[in-house]
């Protein structure tokens, strides 16, 4: 059945593009990726154009998933997702929620997990949608490029895309994030001492 939906999608070009996003970020299992990849191949010249629908359905789909979280997160988490998805995520956030976000858009492990998670643990909506443009730009843009420079051949490269965007990605979110807390904390001693 999920490969009949996903034909369908396939079928429907940009349009299917558009509602396989959305969905994504809402409650569908196949990540986006894998349509993106598969109607850039066959048109690489459009590879930047799919990008860009991908990219805004998913951000206009991440308050859906973030309002399912917070009215059934619980109930709605263990019976679409692996537990090992939910665990590694929920570790994540616990630790630094907006790193959790923009490694989560890197990762194999579909957004919703992330969306649906944060509304279930009331991370702050603008905050998730902020991190979410971020880390969802640089996963769909970076798959548009490839295909718009490099055609067909960039199919070998965009497998990898995820592995290769977070080994460069990550270092920098982190430093990013070590930067942003010494400030407040700084910021929070200036005004205690002033």
């Amino acid at each position: 059945m999920l490969q009949n939906i996903l034909d369908w999608l396939h079928d429907m070009g940009p349009l299917g593009m558009f509602i396989h996003s959305f969905a994504d970020a809402i409650i569908f299992p196949v990540p986006a990726f894998v349509l993106q990849v598969s109607l850039s191949i066959l048109d690489p010249s459009s590879a930047l154009w799919l990008a860009t629908i991908g990219y805004i359905a998913c951000i206009l789909g991440t308050p859906f998933g973030y309002l399912i979280g917070k009215l059934a997160g619980d109930k709605i988490l263990n019976k679409i997702l692996k537990k090992s998805w939910i665990d590694s995520a929920t570790h994540m956030f616990q630790k630094n929620g907006e790193m959790a976000i923009l490694i989560g858009s890197f990762t194999p492990i579909p957004f919703k997990v992330f969306t649906i998670l944060s509304g279930f643990l009331h991370f702050p909506l603008w905050r998730l949608i902020a991190y979410a443009a971020i880390g969802r730009a640089v996963k769909f843009y970076v798959v548009g490029v490839l295909f718009y420079l490099y055609g067909r051949a960039a199919e070998g490269m965009a497998k990898d895309v995820s592995l290769y965007v977070g080994l460069c990605a990550i270092p920098l979110i982190a430093a990013f994030i070590y930067y942003k807390r010494k400030k407040s904390k700084k910021a929070e001693a200036d005004r205690s001492n002033g």
